[in-house]
């Protein structure tokens, strides 16, 4: 279910998605509002799944990873989806994993070392999952990586909070 966002729980969104170390004391001043206030929306804003935390990101390319590969994954018994799933949370290499439509089963996101680490990770590491097959797609390097877009989110204006 969406939460209809107000105008402050949209500043807010922005400034913190801007910068996540922000103090909130500044994004008070910002909205011109107390750091309580503030405080209580982030809470709110976080219990509502809205907010999903914060973390510092690392660069895959500067810590060793240079290739970046997407895989689109058929699974030769669909029915064991779950499994295959619990498989790939324990490979560290996956970082996404997507239920998607069309003819993939899944669709994954992996970070290897090089082109070689990547050919052992899909032989060695995913055609075990029972894979009738796999096609990848290697990036050469992002272009752009972003948030959503706050300012078009929808907005409650009638009521503080979206209550």
């Amino acid at each position: 279910m969406a939460y209809n966002l107000d105008l402050l729980d949209k500043k807010i969104l922005r400034l913190i998605s801007e910068d996540a170390r922000i103090p909130f004391l500044e994004v008070a001043r910002s909205c011109n509002v107390s750091g309580a206030a503030i405080h209580q929306r982030i809470q709110k804003l976080t219990s509502l799944g809205i907010l999903k935390g914060s973390q510092f990101i690392i660069d895959p390319e500067k810590a060793g990873y240079e290739t970046c590969a997407y895989v689109g994954l058929y699974l030769q018994n669909p029915a064991k989806f779950d499994e295959a799933v619990e498989a790939l949370k324990k490979i560290p290499e996956v970082v996404e994993c997507h239920y998607t439509t069309g003819g993939y089963d899944m669709f994954i996101k992996i970070y290897a070392r090089n082109n070689h680490h990547l050919l052992n990770i899909i032989h060695d590491r995913l055609q075990p999952l029972g894979l009738s097959r796999s096609e990848s797609i290697i990036s050469f390097n992002t272009i752009f990586n972003r948030q959503i877009p706050i300012g078009e989110l929808p907005v409650d204006e009638g009521v503080a909070g979206g209550e």
